[in-house]
């Protein structure tokens, strides 16, 4: 058994689980900085948007934003994952929305939790939206994700990182801001 002081190669304490949720809102980054972020870790990935039930992709795939009673069975679900696999692999990243600070409650359920925030303006989410393809979720729920989002900057355990840079340099900065809050060793 490791003591306290050793850590795991991704820096996290073994005995202390974590699961890092990379939130924002839609187009804004989630998937792909979180499975960049858990590559630069060594830790586990999931895109929260696999544990949706198929009627709230449906509905939002309608174009149809979904309410508080619609993402709260989900929200439960990612904490659940989140919990188990942290346990099992001693870091999951996930990339989940996790707008309402209410909804961020509910996913402190998953242990010790920490929030990368992607932080970027409306045009340049809306305009990266507008190159994407295959996803569920349409450009014109922007406006409803903007108006949903509870600014997590004033939480304990939530660092903000801009969007405004390539994916490597979003990733290391992210690390950076977790090693400098004391989430995971350098």
């Amino acid at each position: 058994m490791m003591s306290e002081a050793e850590a795991t190669p991704s820096g996290a304490m073994q005995d202390e689980p974590l699961t890092v949720i990379v939130m924002g809102v839609s187009g804004c980054g989630k998937s792909t900085v979180a499975e960049r972020l858990a590559s630069d870790l060594q830790a586990h990935f999931k895109d929260g948007d696999e544990l949706h039930p198929a009627g709230n992709i449906e509905k939002m795939a309608s174009g149809i934003p979904l309410n508080d009673d619609d993402r709260q069975p989900w929200l439960e679900a990612v904490a659940r994952y989140a919990a188990t696999q942290a346990a099992q692999h001693g870091i999951c990243v996930i990339a989940c929305s996790a707008l309402k600070q209410r909804y961020r409650q509910t996913l402190n359920s998953a242990g010790r939790v920490v929030y990368v925030f992607l932080e970027g303006s409306r045009e340049l989410i809306a305009s990266r939206m507008h190159l994407r393809t295959g996803h569920f979720m349409p450009e014109a729920l922007l406006d409803s994700q903007f108006d949903a989002l509870e600014d997590p900057r004033g939480e304990d355990n939530v660092v903000t990182v801009s969007i405004d840079n390539d994916i490597q340099t979003i990733s290391r900065t992210a690390v950076a801001a977790l090693q400098a809050a004391g989430v995971i060793r350098p």
